[in-house]
């Protein structure tokens, strides 16, 4: 791999194979003003890369291998995108040099923050009046799930979320998900209508025949119980699919 440079100084693979056989220039070698966690400090954590952040995570490297390069390792096996990182499990991390299994479950502690931290905004009374604020809402946590969940957006007459519910987790088909389990807690919270949503795992939001059947047993259902079901939104990765954009509700 190519070295890479952090204001000019090189810290990549090239400063670990010196001539004289040198160990890698450490962070702590590095001029104050290049360092990460003294730069954190001074400019707040916009003003660091990705790599640097990761490798703030990260701590310490190795004799040979800073942390730095470490984190730069890691990203390029990763196409330089969190969410992949994130999607590999810990063993796989591992297999960078000079990262071992504690710091490997860090990196993904770290993520994990994250995720619960954009998770955090989505709360009861955020409007959700077009399909793009329902992905919005729920993208932050369903997007990047191994499994499929079923959720019921239960909003008043203003459209404002009045509860979230999770019916399922799991495979998700047409025998699994009931109006009972639906429409009890709509009921109970005198819903003016529900939006269903749900995430796909392989990231296409196109949806299935399961997820057309249960659409239109919900649709049916909501009829009979006078509270409309206003839209079924799909998450993928990055996207979405709205039944009610779409023409399908």
């Amino acid at each position: 791999m190519p070295p890479f440079r952090i204001r000019g100084t090189v810290v990549g693979d090239a400063a670990a194979k010196t001539d004289a056989g040198r160990p890698a220039l450490r962070i702590n070698e590095l001029p104050s003003t290049e360092r990460p966690r003294e730069r954190f400090r001074e400019h707040g954590p916009r003003s660091l890369s990705l790599t640097e952040l990761l490798a703030l995570v990260i701590g310490s490297g190795t004799a040979r291998r800073s942390a730095l390069m470490v984190a730069h390792d890691l990203l390029a096996g990763a196409d330089a995108s969190l969410r992949r990182l994130g999607a590999q499990p810990p063993a796989t991390l591992t297999r960078v040099a000079g990262l071992g299994s504690a710091k490997a479950l860090a990196i993904h502690a770290a993520l994990e923050l994250g995720r619960r931290m954009s998770a955090e905004s989505f709360d009861a009374g955020t409007p959700l009046r077009a399909p793009r604020d329902v992905w919005m809402a729920y993208a932050p946590r369903l997007e990047d799930l191994p499994v499929e969940e079923f959720h019921v957006a239960v909003l008043d007459a203003q459209h404002r979320l009045d509860r979230d519910i999770l019916v399922t987790r799991g495979i998700l088909n047409s025998s699994l998900v009931h109006p009972r389990e639906v429409f009890r807690e709509a009921i109970a919270e005198r819903a003016a209508a529900i939006v269903l949503v749900h995430n796909h795992p392989s990231g296409d939001p196109t949806p299935s025949p399961d997820d057309r059947a249960i659409t239109g047993q919900m649709v049916a259902a909501g009829k009979l119980l006078d509270i409309p079901v206003a839209d079924h939104v799909i998450i993928g990765k990055g996207r979405y699919l709205s039944f009610s954009e779409a023409g399908m509700l």
